[in-house]
C-alpha cells in the first residue's frame, strides 16, 4: 500500500522546511511583518488603505509557496520577473494576480490612477495663496530626495539606482513607482515595497521628528496673516492647465504623472460632480486597494533576500529623515525671513505624502497651542510639494541617463 506523502500535501510548510536558513527565516518574517501591518493599520498607526491589504498579501504570499512542475519554489500569485511573451501569456492564465500586475502595475498604470485621485482630492488654492513660501517649503523639503543620490552612489549603487532609492525623499509613493520603472526596472519591486512600508513613517516617525527639532516655544507660534484672497475655479482651472502643459513640455518622460494629477485637479474645478465621485471614490481607492495588495505579494522571500534590498531599507529611512530635516529648516528660514511670523513646525508638510504630513504638522501645533492654525499655510506646501516631487521625477528620468553615459 502506498503512503501518503504529507510534503506533497502541506506544500507550504514542506517548502518552508526544505528552504535554506536564510530564505526561512525570511519567510517567517514576512509572515509575522505582514500581521503586524495589518494590526498596525488597523489601529490607525499606518495608512489603512495600503497596509491592511499589503499585510495580508505579505503574510499569504510567504505561506503559499509550493512546488512547480520543474520542481523549483514558486507561487500562484505573480511572476514580477518575468519576461518572455509567450511565457507571459500562459502564466496569466495560471497566476491570478498576474494579468492586474502586468497590465496594471508594472507600467504604472495604477500609480497614473491614484495619481489622478490625488489631483481630485486637491485644493490648488492654498498653493496660490502663498506660491513663493510654499514653493521654498517644498524644495526645501526635497533635501532627501537630492542629497540621497550621492550617499546611495558611495554605497556601490549606480546613478540609476540610487536616483529611485533617493525619490523615497519625496514620500510619494506613484513617484518613486514611476521613476523606479523608468530608471530601475530590476530594484523597481523591491524600491516601491521599501517606499510605500516606509511612508507610514511620515505619520508615526515625524511627530518625534519634529518634537526633537523645533522646540515647545516655536511650536506654539500663532501666526498673524492677511486676509487670504479667494481663488475663483475657473483660475485654478487655468493653472492646471497651464502648469500640464508646460511640465509636460519640459519633461515629456513624466508626461502621465503630470497629465493624471492635473486632468484630477481640472475634474474637480470644473465641477464635473460624477467624474469627481468616480475618480476620488472607486477608481482612487479601487487603485489603492490593489497596489496595497500587489505590494504585499511582491514581498516575497527569494525576491527581496538580494543583497542590495538591506542597502534599500537604509537608504529609504536616510532619505525620508534628510527631506523632514530639510523641510524644517526651510521653516526656520521662513521664521527668520518673516521676523517670526511663521511656524516652523509648517516645513515638515513640504514633504508631498499628501495630506498626511500636513495633518502631522496641524495635530503637533494643535497640542502646543490649540489656538493656533496652521493648516491652510501646511496644505499649500503640501501641495507644492507634490508638484516639485513630480518635477523631480521627470528631470531625474531625463538626465541620470545622459549622466550615466557621460560618466
Amino acid at each position: 500500500m502506498e503512503t501518503i506523502d504529507l510534503g506533497l500535501i502541506f506544500q507550504g510548510i514542506s517548502t518552508l522546511a526544505q528552504s535554506s536558513v536564510a530564505v526561512m527565516a525570511t519567510r517567517i518574517g514576512l509572515i509575522f511583518l505582514g500581521i503586524l501591518l495589518v494590526y498596525l493599520g488597523r489601529k490607525g498607526v499606518l495608512e489603512p488603505m495600503v497596509m491592511i491589504p499589503m499585510g495580508l498579501g505579505m503574510a499569504a504570499i510567504n505561506s503559499g509557496i509550493l512546488f512547480m512542475p520543474d520542481g523549483s519554489q514558486g507561487n500562484l500569485f505573480v511572476d514580477p520577473m518575468l519576461s518572455d511573451p509567450v511565457e507571459l501569456i500562459n502564466v496569466m492564465q495560471i497566476d491570478f494576480l498576474q494579468p492586474l500586475y502586468t497590465l496594471m502595475f508594472s507600467n504604472g498604470l495604477i500609480a497614473c490612477f491614484i495619481f489622478m485621485g490625488i489631483g481630485v482630492l486637491l485644493d490648488v488654492g492654498f498653493l496660490l495663496q502663498r506660491p513663493f513660501t510654499s514653493m521654498f517649503i517644498a524644495l526645501c523639503a526635497e533635501l532627501g530626495t537630492f542629497l540621497t543620490i550621492p550617499i546611495a552612489h558611495a554605497m556601490g549603487l549606480s546613478l540609476r539606482d540610487s536616483a529611485s532609492i533617493a525619490m523615497v525623499g519625496g514620500a510619494d509613493g506613484p513617484m518613486v513607482l514611476f521613476t523606479s520603472l523608468s530608471l530601475s526596472k530590476d530594484l523597481f519591486v523591491p524600491i516601491t515595497v521599501v517606499a510605500y512600508l516606509y511612508l507610514g513613517l511620515t505619520y508615526g516617525g515625524y511627530p518625534y521628528l519634529v518634537k526633537l527639532l523645533v522646540p515647545k516655544r516655536f511650536r506654539a507660534i500663532k501666526m498673524t496673516r492677511k486676509p487670504s484672497k479667494q481663488f475663483s475655479p475657473a483660475t485654478k482651472l487655468t493653472f492646471a492647465v497651464v502648469m500640464c502643459v508646460i511640465l509636460c513640455l519640459l519633461f515629456p518622460v513624466a508626461a502621465p504623472l503630470f497629465f493624471s494629477l492635473f486632468i484630477g485637479v481640472a475634474i474637480r474645478e470644473s465641477g464635473i460632480q460624477h467624474l469627481i465621485d468616480f475618480i476620488s471614490g472607486p477608481l482612487l481607492y479601487g487603485s489603492t486597494f490593489m497596489l496595497g495588495i500587489l505590494l504585499g505579494v511582491l514581498c516575497e522571500a527569494h525576491l527581496l533576500l538580494d543583497p542590495k534590498v538591506l542597502v534599500l531599507l537604509i537608504l529609504g529611512i536616510v532619505a525620508l529623515f534628510i527631506s523632514g530635516v530639510g523641510g524644517i529648516l526651510g521653516g526656520y528660514a521662513m521664521y527668520f525671513i518673516t521676523k517670526g511670523n511663521f511656524n516652523p513646525v509648517i516645513g515638515i508638510a513640504g514633504v508631498s505624502c499628501v495630506p498626511t504630513t500636513a495633518k502631522v504638522a496641524q495635530k503637533i501645533v494643535a497640542k502646543d497651542n490649540p489656538s493656533a492654525l496652521i493648516l491652510p499655510e501646511a496644505l499649500g506646501a503640501n501641495i507644492s510639494g507634490v508638484i516639485t516631487t513630480a518635477i523631480i521625477t521627470g528631470l531625474y528620468i531625463t538626465i541620470i541617463p545622459i549622466l550615466e553615459k557621460m560618466l
